[in-house]
């Protein structure tokens, strides 16, 4: 199995939804915070169609990849997870460099902000993605399901109801 950008995005996030997820468990489809997600990244900036184009390679789907400057764009909902955000969009252009494609650095948009983040690899992310890689893979070969870890972060999951079916949460 490849790994995605979404693996490395819940590697970051919750090992039990990167778990859930690999094994086939999807509850994002359910999700109105993901739904509301898709459409920023749809309509923020219908302009820029002309510019950027979808990509395909070794597992990971890009939506806006602008193949003249190199530039890989994300489009993201909020800060909150800043950290999986970074990492997604350098796993993404590692996988581009590794595969011989030109890559400049990507763009960490947030239209609800109006802000903008660029985003580089550097020789530390080079040595480290191959780490995650592996950490993914490790996290998804496990027999059992992690254990749950309350984070604030879980109110707000698409896997909530799954994680605490006949819990209380305080």
């Amino acid at each position: 199995m490849h790994t995605t950008g979404t693996h490395i995005a819940y590697l970051y996030i919750c090992h039990r939804k990167l778990w859930l997820f690999a094994q086939g468990i999807n509850m994002e489809q359910h999700s109105e915070l993901v739904a509301e997600g898709r459409q920023i990244d749809q309509y923020s900036y219908p302009q820029r169609a002309e510019r950027w184009q979808a990509l395909e390679i070794e597992g990971i789907k890009l939506d806006h990849y602008d193949p003249k400057a190199g530039i890989v764009r994300e489009v993201k909902k909020s800060r909150k997870r800043d950290d999986a955000h970074k990492a997604q969009l350098k796993y993404y252009l590692w996988v581009l460099e590794c595969n011989g494609i030109a890559v400049s650095h990507g763009l960490l948009e947030y239209p609800k902000l109006r802000a903008t983040e660029e985003v580089y690899l550097s020789e530390a992310d080079r040595h480290d993605i191959p780490l995650w890689i592996a950490e993914v893979q490790r996290i998804i070969a496990l027999e059992r399901c992690p254990d749950l870890v309350k984070k604030n972060i879980c109110k707000r999951c698409a896997y909530f109801d799954f994680c605490f079916s006949g819990e209380r949460l305080q």
